[in-house]
Formats: structure tokens, C-alpha cells, sequence
């Protein structure tokens, strides 16, 4: 008889679960049975000592022994991912039964995908920074509530999240602030200023489509260089950051003890630097990407002010707890895009390090100014995927 003939009982995990293993390092082996496109296209990831493995459902249907015989002698505690479900169960039952401690992810991958992670980054008497991320897509979004008050930046598509962390601090949103207008991802912005009459801020370069040339047809509120605001005890400062997009700005909150946060978008990440090229213009907006990285930026800044980017490649880019934001002075001796001896050598690395460049950007783009309405299944589909909006490593 087949392991697969034997009744077992495999239990599902939760997703929450699932990346709390993934933070903490405890996850060490995911088995993902999908088909092997589906599985090139994008999949879990964690830390550098996760292994995921791929062997197709049907090929446990076909040759259970032969497909089995593909898995690494000595594994145990093995999650099993599919599209929806069905197929991990049924392959963690077979796992089971030959034994090997085994469950399944509840919901498949869908799950993962739409799943978000919400944690306070900072939490100090005058104020909270809450992350807001959503780890399949590696996509980072921030809340910053204090005295009633709450400003939140690059606000991700799913707006009941932001929602639920104002209510429970009993907080009334006061600014949106998107730091560009994104291409891998759908903004939250238009939604919530629509839902919460908020308004909604975004520098008029990016109001126009890059590669149409068509103005946007949502409401916002145009950025200018230098600009300031008030978010209860928080000033914030307006910093254009031009290179990713031509209208990218980073914003600097200062708490009253002198405390500063930079939310730099697409412009500076822990580890890497956005991409120039996502307006069809790498060659053009690269030299202007080094002059605010080495320029523009530094003088605002000090090596205690903490980045909070709008993206992570890694999990492994965390400080160990799941939050993704690190000192200046840190970002300065460990991030390679601030450490070229020559703006040459920094075009160089640059333009010969593009990733591939996803066509599916070019419709997101169009839909974060209004051009388009997707429905729900086409956003899905728009997003599906991490995000390659940093340069390749």
C-alpha cells in the first residue's frame, strides 16, 4: 500500500504563523508543489537558511516513490505550499504517512501573497511609527500617529489595515503621503483619501504618466522641495529625491527630542537603491539618481537618523524582529549605492545591473494616476509577484 492510501491527519498553518517562522529563522524547509512555472514566477522566500524546494503535485501522482525519492534525506517539519490548498494537503499526508512531520498551508499561496504584517518601529511618548508590510511582495508602508494625529506614507492597496491601527490608537488621518507614484505596486492613496476625505500628496512629476505623457486624473495635493508639515508633535520636511522617478520625494519627520526619520521610498533601501529605468529612461535618470543619493540628501541627515524604505529584497535586511529600518550611519557603511569612488563608476554599476523590466509596471503606473480602473482580479494579477523595483545585486 501507498503511503498515499494511509488515512493521516496533517494540520494547516496559519500564514501568521508561517511568518512568524520566517522572522524568527525557524522555518528551514518549504516543499511547494505548484507547477513549475508558477514556482519560477515567485515564491516564498525568508531567510538564507530557508530551502524551498519545488516538485509538482502531479508528479506525486504519477510516481509517488520517484517524487519522494527527490526530497533531501533527513528533513522534517516540512510546510507544504499549492495554489489554494488542496494539493499540499494531500501531498502532507503522504509526507505523514511516510514519516516525516509535515503540514499544510491554509489557503495555499493566495494567502501568503495578501497577507500583511503589521509592528510598531518606533514607540516613544510623543509617538508611534507603525510598519505596515505586505512580505510576499517585499512592499514596506508606514503609520505615524501622535496626539490624535496620523499621517500615513505609501500606503499599499488593502486600506482596511490602516484603518484598523487608526481606530485603535484613536487616531484621525490627517495626511497621505505617497513618496512617488509606484510602479510595482497599487497605491492605497486615492482610495483612502476618498473613504476618510484625507488629503492626498504626491509631486506633480509623477502625476504624469512617464511613457504616455498623460496627465493624472486623481485629486492630490502637488509637493514642492522644502515644503513642511505637522503631524501632532512630528514636523516633516519635504526632501525631492528625483532619480527612481522624477518626482520622488523622501520625507523627514523629527520628533520634539530631536529624534529623525527619513521614509526614503524608492530612493534609498537598507541594502540597495531604486532602479532608474522603470519611467524608460535608465540611461537619463541615472546620473540624476547619483547627484540626490551623494547630493541631495546627505546634508539633511544625520548617522542616527533611521531609514524606513518603501521596499526590502530579504528578510534577512530586518533587525531581527521582523522591523526593516536601520541607522544612516549604518545604511552609509553597509549599502554598496554609497560607496563608489565616482559618479562614472556609479553609472557603470548602475546601467550594467538592470533587472528585467516587468510590462506589467507600465499598467500599475497608468492605474496609481487614474488613467485605468482595474477590478479586483486584475489588481491581483498586477501585483502578483515581489517587487523588482531595487536594483539587481
Amino acid at each position: 500500500m501507498l503511503a498515499s492510501e494511509v488515512q493521516v491527519q496533517v494540520a494547516p498553518r496559519r500564514v501568521e504563523d508561517l511568518y512568524d517562522e520566517l522572522v524568527t529563522g525557524k522555518r528551514r524547509f518549504i516543499l511547494d508543489v505548484r507547477n513549475e512555472d508558477d514556482f519560477k514566477r515567485w515564491r516564498i522566500e525568508g531567510r538564507k537558511s530557508l530551502q524551498v524546494l519545488n516538485i509538482p503535485y502531479f508528479d506525486f501522482i504519477e510516481d509517488e516513490e520517484e517524487a519522494f525519492s527527490r526530497l533531501p534525506a533527513g528533513i522534517d517539519n516540512v510546510l507544504v505550499v499549492c495554489a489554494k490548498e488542496g494539493s499540499s494537503e494531500f501531498v502532507a499526508e503522504i509526507l505523514q504517512g511516510r514519516g516525516i512531520q509535515a503540514g499544510y498551508l491554509a489557503g495555499g499561496i493566495v494567502t501568503w501573497g495578501d497577507y500583511y504584517d503589521v509592528r510598531d518601529v518606533a514607540n516613544t511618548e510623543f509617538g508611534r511609527i507603525v510598519q505596515v508590510a505586505r512580505p510576499a511582495r517585499g512592499d514596506l508602508s508606514f503609520v505615524v500617529i501622535s496626539q490624535g494625529e496620523a499621517a500615513i506614507i505609501d500606503p499599499l492597496r488593502h486600506t482596511d489595515y490602516y484603518r484598523q491601527v487608526m481606530d485603535e490608537a484613536g487616531a484621525s488621518l490627517t495626511h497621505i503621503f505617497d513618496t512617488h507614484a509606484h510602479a510595482d505596486h497599487i497605491s492605497g492613496g486615492p482610495t483612502l483619501a476618498r473613504q476618510t476625505g484625507a488629503p492626498y500628496y504626491l509631486h506633480a512629476y509623477d502625476a504624469i504618466h512617464p511613457m504616455d505623457m498623460l496627465p493624472a486624473r486623481i485629486a492630490y495635493h502637488h509637493l514642492t522641495d522644502g515644503q513642511t508639515f505637522t503631524v501632532g508633535q512630528y514636523t516633516v520636511r519635504v526632501i525631492w529625491f528625483p532619480g527612481h522617478t522624477l518626482g520622488q520625494v523622501n520625507y523627514l519627520f523629527s520628533g520634539p527630542t530631536g529624534q529623525t526619520y527619513l521614509f526614503s521610498g524608492d530612493g534609498l533601501f537598507l541594502n540597495s537603491f531604486g532602479r532608474p529605468d522603470l519611467g524608460g529612461k535608465g540611461e537619463e535618470w541615472a546620473p540624476i539618481l547619483y547627484d540626490s543619493l551623494y547630493h541631495r540628501l546627505p546634508p539633511h541627515l544625520k548617522n542616527d537618523t533611521l531609514i524606513l524604505p518603501a521596499h526590502f529584497s530579504s528578510v534577512d535586511e530586518d533587525d531581527g524582529a521582523g522591523r526593516f529600518a536601520k541607522a544612516y550611519g549604518q545604511v552609509r557603511q553597509e549599502n554598496t549605492a554609497l560607496q563608489h569612488s565616482s559618479k562614472q563608476a556609479f553609472l557603470d554599476f548602475v546601467l550594467s545591473h538592470l533587472p528585467k523590466f516587468p510590462e506589467e509596471y507600465i499598467q500599475i503606473k497608468r492605474v496609481n494616476i487614474g488613467l485605468v480602473e482595474p477590478t479586483e482580479e486584475e489588481a491581483s494579477e498586477l501585483e502578483l509577484g515581489k517587487n523588482i523595483c531595487a536594483l539587481a545585486e
